[in-house]
């Protein structure tokens, strides 16, 4: 049996996704960004051997995650992300927020709630105007990780 037209229009696959990245408390919205890199977590792997047995025993170890970088052609958004910076070094407090995968419609498909972030680097791409590209913005944030299991761990 074929699904329904309908069934392929509601399911909200990222093919044409744009990512909105929020502060929880404070006045900024750093805007609609293009690409997100960097999203990964890693467990450190763990290893045990009793005695002289050739069975070792693996186990997770600690989690621990990349920089998360931001990019997108320089917008009217940039000067927001300029004040928040120019705030953040002068007033250093590390953050909560999130960053929002939107579909074609602007409805999020997912989140990743990022605990304690702060910028850790900016930068943009040479001005060229012969290139006919736009100038891109990158913003690099270091956070304490975005995974639900880690805030039940930390109540408990």
């Amino acid at each position: 049996m074929k699904p329904a037209l309908t069934e392929f229009l509601f399911d909200q696959v990222g093919m044409s996704h744009r990512f909105v990245v929020r502060i929880d408390r404070g006045q900024y919205d750093l805007g609609t960004w293009t690409k997100v890199a960097g999203l990964t977590v890693n467990w450190n792997r763990l290893s045990y051997r009793a005695g002289e047995h050739t069975y070792e025993h693996v186990f997770p170890g600690n989690v621990s995650y990349q920089t998360i970088k931001l990019s997108r052609a320089a917008c009217t958004d940039s000067a927001t992300v300029q004040d928040w910076l120019s705030t953040t070094a002068t007033h250093r407090e590390a953050l909560s927020g999130g960053i929002y995968m939107l579909d074609f419609l602007g409805l999020p498909v997912i989140t990743w709630e990022l605990k304690e972030f702060f910028p850790i680097g900016w930068s943009i791409s040479d001005f060229d105007s012969t290139a006919g590209r736009p100038a891109m913005e990158t913003l690099e944030l270091a956070h304490n990780g975005f995974l639900a299991s880690e805030a039940k761990a930390e109540i408990e």
